[in-house]
């Protein structure tokens, strides 16, 4: 009898070891996050975040039990015009130091079919948190990247962020008060 339950034991703790998360760390070099939004009918303007830092849990058995963290710093905001750049981070919008960080904590993921997901999580933006959505596709995974040979993983998602929902709706809604964002990430397994 003890033979059985030593076994059933060793069994359930080998079966919780292989379904255990594992860790990936975003490539900062290949991960982005790109916003757009209407300016007063003319035209779509685009900006973007890059070179932030994250961890992504990604259990392959159950990916519902996966989780993400992102923190990007909100001065690496780039818009391809320096002034309005400069107006981003003005006490019109961001007031913004160095070291403000937006972040991103998974809470919770509903898988919604092979690679996808609804991942929801608390969005943390100029001092303000909100619960968000990201449709999320997962584009690969692989055991061995073909440049550094390390377990890698890409994922794509989109969402829809309110500016007013985060204190940043000057001149909303002449200025549309919806930005459309685009995420792309790839994360590798840490060395």
């Amino acid at each position: 009898m003890k033979n059985v339950i030593a076994a059933s034991a060793l069994a359930l703790l080998a079966t919780g070891a292989l379904a255990a998360p594992e860790t990936y760390e975003l490539d900062p070099s290949h991960s982005q996050v790109v916003f757009t939004y209407n300016h007063l009918g003319f035209s779509t303007t685009t900006g973007m975040f890059a070179g932030f830092e994250g961890t992504i849990e990604f259990d392959a058995e159950t990916p519902a039990n996966s989780s993400v963290s992102v923190a990007i710093p909100v001065m690496s905001m780039f818009t391809g015009w320096e002034e309005r750049d400069e107006h981003f981070m003005s006490e019109d919008f961001f007031g913004a130091e160095e070291g403000d960080l937006v972040t991103f904590t998974s809470t919770g993921i509903e898988v919604t079919g092979e690679n996808t997901a609804l991942i929801t999580g608390d969005l943390t933006m100029n001092g303000i948190t909100r619960p968000v959505v990201l449709d999320t596709v997962m584009n690969q995974k692989v055991d061995a990247h073909p440049m550094n040979n390390r377990p890698w993983i890409g994922f794509s998602a989109t969402t829809t962020l309110k500016r007013t929902d985060f204190e940043l709706g000057k001149f909303a809604p002449y200025i549309s008060d919806e930005v459309e964002v685009r995420i792309s990430i790839e994360a590798g397994k840490p060395e």
